[in-house]
């Protein structure tokens, strides 16, 4: 980018738009709706095919340098695409396990925000891993955009893995997080502090298996451990570890009176 011109040369990056569009097309292929199983085959492997080319010339966008062995890193990801599917029908069957207003598999496919922000991230992750740059990062915070949800493709997430509602949910580059754990919406799990020297170090928690974490909590710190089993409650702000087992809640002070018995005026405006 040129700093005194403030312009970005189009020869240097892919279009975000180019890059969007490849990533709808390939949340459409991984669940589509067919109209007809016959074809469906068919049909799966012609837009498999479109898709490898798609993503060719999103790494071809690259300057000669930036990106080496483009075919190679495309063989990879799309080898890992069935994987990426299968964890993704993992996540799928929790929520609709788990979640009492899940009507069915379809209905968590196609409508829950919690389910597509994982899908953006669990395809922006393998990319993160064979270090294609930028793509990744257009990916997720389209996502973000999309559910409000701001996972970041550094993160390292096990399966199945719920985020419930999940609106103002951010997860942090080196967060690291166990298998079947819950998120509600609004929760952090984030760096204690945001320094720029530490972009190389772990910065974010460590959530262990089966950990369950309730709206608005907040979770700081490179070596702060959430131990497997625990829940934390809402509105919780952590910074220490908790070990294995632990229920860890906020308790907020709550007076309810007679309104007869409150003499201030309420002039309230809402």
């Amino acid at each position: 980018m040129s700093l005194q011109q403030g312009y970005i040369l189009s020869n240097s990056v892919p279009r975000k738009k180019q890059v969007i569009e490849f990533a709808q097309e390939l949340v459409d292929h991984l669940f589509p709706v067919v109209e007809n199983e016959k074809t469906f085959l068919q049909r799966y492997n012609r837009r498999l095919d479109i898709l490898k080319n798609h993503f060719l010339e999103i790494l071809f966008a690259f300057p000669e340098g930036t990106i080496n062995d483009q075919e190679g890193i495309s063989a990879a990801f799309f080898k890992s695409i069935e994987t990426v599917k299968a964890n993704l029908l993992e996540d799928a069957r929790a929520l609709q396990q788990f979640d009492p207003a899940a009507k069915s598999l379809e209905e968590v496919v196609l409508t829950y925000p919690g389910f597509q922000a994982v899908m953006a991230y669990r395809v922006a992750h393998v990319l993160y891993g064979l270090k294609v740059p930028l793509v990744p990062r257009i990916i997720s915070e389209w996502a973000h955009s999309q559910t409000g949800i701001d996972i970041h493709p550094g993160a390292t997430i096990g399966v199945p893995f719920m985020i419930d509602h999940g609106t103002g949910v951010v997860i942090g580059e080196t967060s690291v997080i166990g298998k079947n754990v819950k998120v509600y919406q609004g929760v952090t799990i984030g760096a204690l502090a945001v320094k720029k020297e530490e972009a190389e170090v772990k910065r974010h928690p460590t959530i262990e298996d089966n950990v369950i974490i309730y709206a608005n909590s907040t979770i700081l710190g490179g070596k702060t451990v959430i131990g497997h089993d625990s829940i934390i409650g809402g509105n919780c702000f952590i910074t220490d570890s908790v070990p294995a087992h632990s229920l860890v809640y906020h308790q907020p002070i709550i007076t309810v009176k007679n309104k007869k018995d409150f003499t201030e005026p309420l002039n309230w405006v809402i």
